[in-house]
């Protein structure tokens, strides 16, 4: 049976986007969740023929209702895996502890965790920045990390030009990750992510 997926994203739905297209998944996106009434991933969802759910957090008394409301909408789903794409709030410390959650974060984490990464690198000052995929657990960004790639800062990069470089790199980071773990490849040691059957590296030890 095909890994069961079901992705939550609040925005234009890029990365969803890439989930969908992706070749050989080894898995069927079965629900496409937003929190937001105007999020592009819905309609891109749509247009796949994927189940779609609008549970928009302005329409709950509080955190936690919206949390349990979204829980049970993507729990009737009856996902294998769960994954964040491009999705903008924090859910509590339940979603990890039901299904396994991959997320795709724009920096080289454990470097700038949170909302604004990529406005954080750039007034860093870094030379460098990337994107990950990792593992969700209960603190934010701090997950297990499965792959990770860098993107060089250029000196006229703005929050704009920088992210569209670092999205490109997330479109084939993600579904790479989806596919190992669809595959049931990737095995979890401690913090660190081990991919099953992955060729050995002969690079020079220094």
């Amino acid at each position: 049976m095909p890994t069961r997926i079901a992705v939550l994203a609040s925005g234009s739905g890029s990365n969803l986007q890439a989930l969908l297209g992706a070749a050989d998944l080894g898995g069927e996106i079965v629900l496409v969740a937003s929190d937001r009434h105007d999020a592009g991933a819905l309609e891109r969802a749509a247009a796949a023929g994927v189940e779609t759910a609008l549970v928009a957090f302005g329409d709950y008394r509080d955190r936690a209702a919206w949390d349990a409301a979204l829980r049970e909408r993507v729990a009737a789903a009856r996902p294998d895996l769960v994954v964040l794409a491009g999705f903008m709030r924090i859910l509590s410390a339940d979603w990890p502890r039901a299904w396994p959650m991959l997320n795709t974060h724009p920096s080289l984490l454990p470097a700038f965790p949170g909302a604004r990464a990529v406005e954080a690198s750039l007034a860093h000052g870094v030379k460098v920045t990337g994107a990950t995929v990792h593992f969700v657990v209960e603190e934010v960004d701090a997950g297990p990390i499965v792959a990770q790639e860098a993107v060089t800062v250029r000196p006229d990069d703005d929050a704009a030009t920088l992210h569209e470089r670092i999205k490109a790199v997330e479109h084939r980071l993600l579904p790479e990750a989806v596919r190992l773990f669809c595959a049931g490849r990737l095995e979890l040691e401690g913090r660190h992510v081990r991919v099953r059957g992955a060729a050995p590296s002969h690079g020079a030890r220094h």
